[in-house]
């Protein structure tokens, strides 16, 4: 029954796949109120910028900065997720952090979500959210004030995959740190701990794919409906912990998917089928911190991830914390190891 539930959840947070049926216009144009969830540093400042990424998207991200820098070039670091967040939440509390450590820090939505472009909404792609990550740090290196040669990324939960995918494929990142870690196409694919059957993942894909059709006559993007609504004490402890987070005022968020929205029904189609960590050894020999809760159900992808990895790589293991925990919580996320982590080797 547990291996069920969690098989069920996982089509649910990951492939967007439901029966429930919601219409969802583009969060931009919602203009929903300005609402971060964690209180600005009075030693930081941060505003708004945009970028286009390799296809023509128009980004929408945060840019940190510490106070009185003066002329002095920066380190930088680029962070986006978890998997569907907005900048107004975890990872623009890490930038808010970092920021105060001596980085220049962009935190940004990725395509099809939060204040991002992109139509239909609520749509993830192995390789545009990888690219996501690129055209942050072509942003970062074009700033008077960052020194292009010392730029990091991090990526929390699901963009933590994309961001180590973003370190092989780029060469001009220079270390990459994930929290939480989430390799979204291998979960969508294969299920939580790889339990999903050839004949649960081709009835998935057979329901995508009539989904398209419906998608394609009506002339409009289908989605499911917001789950975590849906909590009940039966349901999986991690989900549980997801609500608490999401669904509640430490970390609902108007814009966020996962707090107020749903993805596409179709949204697990290019996911399903394009892994994207095959070439994790060619990070080799820039350095991998990877950090999860010891109670976290996604602790064994890190695990997995660090056990493939090349040298140099780090798996730091959080005593008593479960997978948000690294989302918000200040004494439990270990900023000072990853301020050491990217000084030592932003260089």
């Amino acid at each position: 029954m547990k291996s069920i539930k969690l098989l069920a959840m996982a089509a649910v947070f990951v492939l967007g796949h439901s029966y429930g049926q919601k219409n969802l216009k583009s969060e931009k144009m919602n203009n929903a109120k300005e609402h971060y969830t964690f209180q600005l540093s009075d030693k930081v400042s941060r505003q708004k910028v945009t970028f286009k990424n390799r296809y023509g998207i128009t980004l929408s991200g945060d840019l940190y900065l510490p106070k009185n820098i003066g002329n002095e070039k920066l380190p930088a670091l680029a962070i986006s997720g978890p998997f569907g967040a907005v900048k107004e939440q975890s990872s623009g509390l890490y930038a808010n952090e970092m920021a105060q450590k001596g980085f220049a820090v962009i935190s940004f939505d990725p395509s099809y979500t939060g204040e991002s472009e992109g139509e239909p909404r609520n749509i993830a792609s192995s390789d545009i959210n990888t690219e996501d990550f690129s055209a942050a740090v072509d942003f970062l290196g074009l700033q008077k004030n960052i020194d292009r040669n010392k730029i990091g990324i991090i990526g929390i939960c699901g963009f933590g995959g994309f961001a180590l995918n973003a370190t092989a494929i780029d060469k001009r990142i220079k270390a990459v740190a994930t929290t939480s870690m989430y390799d979204i196409p291998r979960v969508a694919s294969k299920g939580y701990y790889d339990k999903l059957s050839l004949e649960e993942r081709t009835k998935i894909l057979e329901q995508m794919s009539l989904q398209r059709w419906k998608d394609a006559e009506n002339g409009k993007t289908e989605y499911g409906e917001n789950e975590l609504g849906k909590k009940t004490d039966e349901s999986p402890q991690f989900v549980k912990e997801y609500y608490d987070y999401y669904k509640t005022s430490r970390g609902f968020h108007e814009r966020s998917i996962n707090s107020n929205a749903a993805w596409s029904k179709t949204n697990g189609f290019s996911i399903m089928n394009i892994p994207i960590l095959a070439y994790i050894k060619e990070i080799s020999p820039r350095p991998i911190l990877l950090i999860a809760g010891e109670n976290a159900h996604s602790r064994y992808l890190s695990e997995d991830i660090y056990k493939v990895a090349s040298e140099p790589k780090e798996l730091m293991i959080i005593p008593n914390a479960v997978h948000v925990d690294l989302y918000d919580k200040l004494d439990k996320i270990p900023f000072d190891k990853l301020e050491n982590f990217f000084k030592t080797n932003l260089k």
